[in-house]
């Protein structure tokens, strides 16, 4: 039976919330235990006998290890142990048992599995202390030899080396094409012809990654993990140790951020399961900040992009092409060029995709991975066309606006993109914006505006809810869901106490936790439409449930009622429409002789259905920046994104999500690379202080407006879609077009840095750029 587990701690809205209705702005329920630190995060779970590990950083690129010192570690004060290659516990060799629920094709990487060396920055040891200083102190003391062999790291020269993904290696759809792209190149008369480079970036949440184990007397490891799922980080331990799942319980209640970087389980975690293991005692392991930039990151990106269109605008081909870095190890894949298939009418499309192994840890997904990259390659070429037609941009976008996929005919879901453009058009004030550049100025600044298309992924899949009635009215519904920061929480407890009747405070909903109901990954935006569609199923049936106890009261109100003949409203079951004959939950309970009642609820999307449609969020996001040519500085002064989300069920929190993916493409468009030294094939700004991310002082008025729309193909039960990765979507791709705008200078390369508005992107070779 699920119900509340006592150690872990599952937030309630504050008395007084009240009623709510979806939509509404609730404050997120996990708010004060956040901001009192009532919170507790993988790094603040304690144990009588916990240890601390600090991982020692390989610091060759490719190579193997000739000899590990750890003589003056082992003698050092405080030291319990030392794992290497050579002393760490028994681990499964295939890499099937390795593989986590999200990895990619080929081999998975293990730390401390061999004395081979993949990347720089790989974990070679691990120094187990008393105290983490303790720690800390040995682990500088450990001293290595590699024999070492030539890296690569440079993708920008290695480009010839381009390969297409193996489908059945790396679980990879080919993209798709259609029509005769190179014939209708040749015939058109207006052409657009860009190639576009995007750096290495890094997810660099506040919070860094931290596994605690906590090493039970029956050898039961209970494990503390900042992870995007309990459940796949318990499936990576128990398989790639060959541990029953019965041994492993992770917990992940409250997450400092992600955005991507803990979909895979990361190397601190096995590393702290093998020192919990060895030692028979419960470890720790926190990763410093300059480790947080030596596992996955979102790959260094190469594009072409080809635009045919008529005189008139219309789209006559598309062609686009990526390349981007993988590992040796794996194949990571990212869908880069599918959008430019998806968004405009066009009779002849041809999508391309490579990929560049490097000496490099596999990359991974961050925020709207593939899409902020291949959208904005697509989006800049769209406006470079509009000026050779001297067309508005987003009156190019009209013309050309897709009713249908144009990939295969198969109509939307919903799509409201249309009303996205009108009415972010209209709160901007697009149509005052004169069409030439460098024709609108503010003292020393040139002023642009620009405007781009976003679209993303409607993604919908398999998850199982609880929910409970206690006896004094109380909700308890439980999936092993992950709130990384999105709201989940909120969003799920609105839903339940809006299906139940319920005020917030009454509600609970309980996540973070492996033992609880099957949850799929927090990742895609898939939340809300998944989990929160198997809230409301649950809920459904808890209704139906308590409506067969009400039939069996007494000279009851409820005989020969059908569920949609009832109302759930202020803790009550009533004939619809007549209040005076309503019965209190647990007057309901108390009455049937009932502690408690559960129902437990499989939600399973539509496949069948949604076969024949394409599911997909969109949004317009219009941007003004302002230019000093001469400091070769831009500020994003205003940004309004209009966004077809479905029903929003948390609008603060919807609203927030938006907000902060438009702060993040301000970032990925101006300020956001990690720079590598091929001769060492190493990051080099591996910290706060060099990896630059927008601040307070970047960011001015974002104004989020949700379109209605309500798609029952993506949520039967609710209608909604996520908002999560839309935020970042076409906003680089909008302050670029706005930058040109302003001062007449195309850049298509990201980051736009002042050496680049100052010289032009033309300018700065590829070589270079990377």
């Amino acid at each position: 039976m699920t119900d509340l587990i006592p150690e872990l701690r599952a937030p309630s809205a504050p008395e007084g919330t009240g009623r709510v209705r979806a939509g509404m702005p609730v404050s997120r329920v996990d708010g004060r235990d956040k901001v009192t630190g009532a919170a507790k995060y993988a790094a603040e779970h304690e144990a009588d006998d916990l240890s601390y590990g600090v991982v020692v950083s390989g610091t060759v690129a490719k190579g193997r290890i000739k000899q590990l010192d750890v003589s003056a570690a082992l003698a050092a004060p405080g030291v319990i142990e030392v794992l290497t290659h050579e002393n760490r516990p028994k681990m499964r060799s295939l890499d099937i048992a390795w593989k986590d629920m999200t990895a990619p094709g080929g081999s998975p990487f293990r730390p401390l599995y061999s004395d081979r060396v993949f990347y720089s920055g790989q974990p070679i040891a691990l120094v187990v202390a008393e105290t983490f200083e303790e720690a800390r102190h040995a682990a500088a003391l450990v001293r290595v030899t590699y024999d070492v062999e030539q890296h690569e790291t440079n993708m920008l020269d290695n480009l010839h080396m381009a390969y297409k993904p193996r489908p059945m290696k790396a679980g990879f759809t080919p993209p798709s094409s259609k029509g005769d792209f190179d014939k209708a190149w040749q015939a058109a008369p207006v052409k657009v012809e860009s190639e576009f480079y995007n750096g290495v970036e890094h997810h660099n949440p506040m919070e860094m990654f931290a596994s605690t184990v906590i090493y039970g007397e029956d050898g039961h490891l209970t494990i503390y993990d900042k992870t995007q799922s309990s459940q796949n980080s318990r499936w990576f331990v128990s398989h790639g140790f060959g541990l029953s799942k019965d041994k492993v319980t992770v917990r992940n209640p409250y997450v400092g951020g992600a955005f991507g970087s803990g979909l895979r389980p990361q190397y601190q975690l096995p590393l702290a399961v093998m020192a919990a293991q060895k030692l028979k005692r419960s470890v720790r392991v926190v990763l410093t900040r300059q480790q947080m930039f030596s596992f996955g990151h979102r790959p260094e990106t190469w594009q072409k992009l080809k635009l045919a269109a008529g005189q008139d605008g219309k789209l006559q081909g598309i062609y686009h092409e990526a390349v981007h870095e993988t590992s040796r190890l794996e194949d990571y894949v990212e869908v880069v060029v599918n959008w430019s298939g998806q968004l405009y009418a066009c009779e002849n499309i041809e999508l391309g995709y490579k990929l560049v192994a490097q000496d490099r840890y596999s990359p991974i997904d961050m925020r709207a991975p593939g899409a902020a990259h291949g959208v904005q390659a697509l989006e800049i070429a769209m406006d470079e066309l509009a000026y050779k037609l001297e067309m508005d941009p987003l009156e190019l976008r009209l013309l050309n606006y897709a009713e249908t996929n144009p990939l295969d005919g198969k109509p939307y879901s919903t799509k409201e993109l249309r009303q996205c453009y009108l009415q972010g058009a209209e709160r901007f004030g697009w149509k005052d914006r004169p069409l030439a550049p460098r024709s609108m100025r503010d003292g020393d600044e040139l002023v642009g505006w620009g405007m781009a298309t976003g679209i993303w992924d409607s993604l919908v899949m398999v998850a199982r809810v609880s929910a409970v009635l206690h006896a004094d009215g109380r909700l308890v519904v439980s999936s092993a869901a992950t709130d990384i920061g999105t709201g989940t929480y909120t969003a799920m407890s609105i839903i339940a106490a809006e299906a139940m009747g319920l005020p917030m405070e009454r509600v609970t909903f309980q996540l973070g936790d492996s033992t609880l109901p099957m949850a799929p990954i927090e990742g895609g935006s898939s939340h809300v439409a998944t989990v929160g569609s198997g809230v409301a199923g649950a809920c459904d049936k808890l209704k139906a449930t308590l409506l067969k106890l009400a039939q069996q009261l007494p000279d009851s109100a409820f005989k020969g009622l059908k569920p949609k003949e009832v109302d759930f409203e202020d803790g009550a079951i009533q004939p619809h429409g007549k209040p005076e004959q309503a019965v209190q939950l647990s007057a309901l309970l108390a009455q049937a002789g009932k502690e408690r009642v559960e129902e437990k609820f499989l939600m399973t999307p539509q496949m069948l259905k949604q076969r024949k449609y394409v599911r997909a969020v969109h949004s317009a996001v219009f941007c003004e920046v302002r230019v000093n040519e001469k400091l070769g500085m831009v500020r994003v002064t205003r940004v309004v994104d209009a966004v077809a989300a479905g029903r929003i069920i948390s609008g603060k929190t919807a609203a927030s999500q938006i907000v902060g993916g438009v702060v993040w493409g301000i970032s990925q468009a101006l300020h956001e690379e990690t720079h590598t030294d091929h001769r060492l094939g190493r990051f080099m700004n591996h910290n706060y202080a060099e990896y630059h991310i927008a601040a307070n002082a970047d960011i001015h008025d974002i104004d989020v407006i949700f379109v209605e729309e309500d798609d029952r193909i993506v949520s039967k039960q609710l209608g909604v879609k996520g908002v999560g990765e839309i935020g970042i979507v076409g906003v680089a791709a909008a302050i670029s077009n706005a930058i040109f705008h302003a001062t007449g200078k195309r850049l298509r390369s990201t980051p736009i840095t002042p050496d680049k508005i100052l010289l032009g992107d033309q300018e700065v070779p590829l070589q270079q750029r990377g």
